[in-house]
């Protein structure tokens, strides 16, 4: 959603929150301190949330939030350019705000997680995270799609984030307004036909989550705010919510976007992805962090 004075609030309240602590080194995982840049020749005004897509390696499925219709865009990393528009015919955009590429009820299938998860003003009771299988390259609609809907357990939340363990299927919403980040855990198997309930699992030690993603060996975490991004090693088999509440995060080296909210492992895990929303005045841009 469009908010660019909160953005430019959050954003340098987080940046010097944590502009001691940053890093390029997370318990001997190195990144590029400074990215590589791509600058998209279309603008996607209101991205929020990007995934690495299985069906087109080299590709990013991008989503915009409230405001735009039910629709994934297929980037091209190299280029910026844009491959392919998906028609979510099967979901309705309140406010998208992430999205995930993970495991699903079908063996070696991948699946892409939408998450209807925005709440600005706590108005909404019941929240939506909508999975269906990735499209390919050559569709044009996604015609159904599971419907997980949820409420909160202590009541209605703003979220911009969660990561799917995709070793269990369980999903970890991550808060965005309050002093410090809460995690809530919906714990598989969900109902896709009643709305279910996450239930409250810890804090985390900073605020204004924004987006959130796993490696697709299930090693490492992200976690993004406006301001830095934090990265979280872990076992294998380690659950997501152990991970983020008893790892030590490290604060990354990060390019301060304006309105960055967005962030995504690249498929091979050899680096991670960064979008802004389109800042005004100036070029919108995809990052690209390496590892070393």
């Amino acid at each position: 959603m469009n908010k660019p004075l909160l953005t430019i609030v959050m954003c340098f309240g987080m940046l010097a929150g944590c502009k001691h602590h940053h890093d390029n080194e997370s318990g001997g995982i190195t990144y590029a301190a400074t990215p590589l840049q791509v600058i998209l020749p279309v603008e996607l005004y209101e991205a929020s949330g990007i995934a690495p897509s299985s069906s087109s390696p080299g590709s990013l499925w991008v989503e915009q939030d409230s405001g735009n219709p039910p629709v994934l865009s297929l980037m091209n990393t190299s280029s910026g350019t844009i491959l392919h528009n998906v028609y979510i015919k099967a979901a309705t955009n309140r406010d998208w705000e992430d999205i995930a590429l993970a495991a699903g009820p079908v063996n070696n299938q991948q699946y892409i997680y939408v998450g209807d998860i925005g709440n600005n003003d706590a108005t909404a009771a019941q929240t939506i995270i909508y999975r269906f299988p990735e499209p390919s390259s050559s569709t044009d609609t996604v015609f159904t799609a599971d419907r997980i809907s949820f409420t909160y357990a202590d009541g209605p939340r703003d979220a911009e984030a969660f990561i799917v363990d995709d070793s269990t299927l369980d999903i970890f919403i991550i808060t965005k307004r309050e002093n410090a980040s809460r995690i809530y855990k919906l714990t598989y198997p969900y109902s896709t036909s009643a709305s279910n309930v996450a239930a409250f699992v810890g804090v985390l030690p900073y605020t204004g989550v924004v987006s959130a993603a796993a490696s697709s060996d299930r090693t490492e975490l992200l976690v993004k705010t406006y301001g830095g991004i934090w990265h979280y090693q872990k076992a294998p088999t380690q659950p997501i919510d152990d991970c983020l509440l008893h790892t030590a995060g490290t604060a990354l080296a990060y390019q301060l976007e304006l309105q960055g909210e967005a962030v995504s492992f690249s498929l091979d895990n050899q680096g991670f992805f960064t979008l802004s929303e389109m800042p005004a005045g100036q070029p919108q841009a995809l990052y690209f962090y390496g590892k070393n």
